[in-house]
């Protein structure tokens, strides 16, 4: 496994990126209402990614068609905008975004309540932002990667949630999806020990449900096969020698547990899932300039046998 560590000129570079990307987000935030389509908040986070004269790295990436992934509900991750799509009262919405700044990405997602919401909603939101947390006070120089995953484990477990096993977090650099995979769940391994200088994009996926998912007949679209709620929080994070540095946390201004209405009502959810298909996953570690390279075991994966391990039913990196 090949993980490269940034050097001061590169972090300054991401440091800008996630800027830009947060700040998006805080705008795309007030555009979540009920009433309101998918694809609005598409074309939004894309006008804004633009103007800041950035890319969204998200757009055709591996054939995805759209530059923010907006999923509601029992969606997952990857959801597609549409303009048929339109949000309603007591919807949970999550945003999954990313852009490239003079090379560099930024990537991070949030799940925002629609109006008022469910007290089963609020409280998955809530927690879910809280496993991010509990999973972060382990990403520190000198621990061990899967660390950040015990203690993700270890938050949810309680609450009887559903932690989606089929998609993981991902280091990210010069590349969307860089070494390492970062699992949200229980390792009996380490892994990797983390070093000043590595960038993570950790996201928590959870369900309230059971964590099992599947693919819509879009290719893209991830939704719990159960049909229960799904939340999504995700930062890019950078390790140091002292506390983990949150990105993309700057121009997010949130409450501790969040802040969403609360309402007792049915959540409205949309039909099951489809046929279930597999698509190759992403990733692959790069080493960009000025960066160089870790590796565990002494061996870097290739992106030929990452394929395989994806067309197996393995673990690929989520948005």
């Amino acid at each position: 496994m090949a993980v490269t560590i940034k050097s001061q000129r590169e972090i300054e570079l991401m440091r800008e990126s996630c800027k830009i990307l947060a700040d998006v987000f805080s705008q795309m935030e007030k555009a979540v209402h009920p009433g309101v389509s998918t694809l609005d908040i598409n074309n939004l986070g894309e006008k804004l990614i633009r103007a800041h004269g950035c890319i969204p790295n998200f757009l055709n990436y591996n054939g995805y068609p759209a530059s923010i992934c907006v999923s509601v509900n029992d969606e997952v991750v990857h959801g597609i905008p549409h303009k048929d799509h339109i949000l309603h009262e007591g919807d949970i919405v999550s945003l999954d975004a990313g852009l490239i700044y003079k090379g560099y990405h930024s990537d991070m997602a949030r799940t925002f309540p629609v109006g008022q919401v469910s007290e089963e909603a609020r409280l998955l939101m809530e927690r879910t932002k809280g496993s991010f947390f509990a999973g972060i006070e382990m990403a520190k120089a000198g621990n061990h990667l899967y660390d950040i995953s015990n203690a993700i484990d270890a938050y949810i477990k309680p609450f009887g949630y559903g932690i989606v096993r089929d998609l993981v977090g991902h280091g990210i650099g010069t590349s969307l999806h860089e070494d390492p995979q970062i699992p949200n769940f229980a390792q009996h391994r380490r892994g990797l020990k983390l070093q000043a200088g590595m960038t993570l994009a950790i996201e928590p996926m959870i369900n309230i449900g059971r964590p099992d998912v599947a693919w819509l007949d879009d290719d893209w679209t991830v939704v719990t096969e159960d049909g229960s709620l799904s939340a999504h929080y995700e930062n890019t994070v950078l390790i140091t020698d002292g506390e983990p540095e949150i990105l993309t946390a700057p121009a997010i201004r949130e409450e501790p547990h969040g802040n969403c209405s609360i309402q007792h009502r049915k959540i409205r959810r949309r039909p099951g899932p489809g046929k279930a298909l597999r698509r190759s996953g992403g990733g692959g570690g790069v080493s960009p300039a000025g960066g160089r390279k870790v590796q565990e075991g002494g061996v870097a994966q290739t992106q030929k046998a990452q394929t395989r391990a994806v067309c197996r039913g393995g673990r690929k990196p989520a948005f």
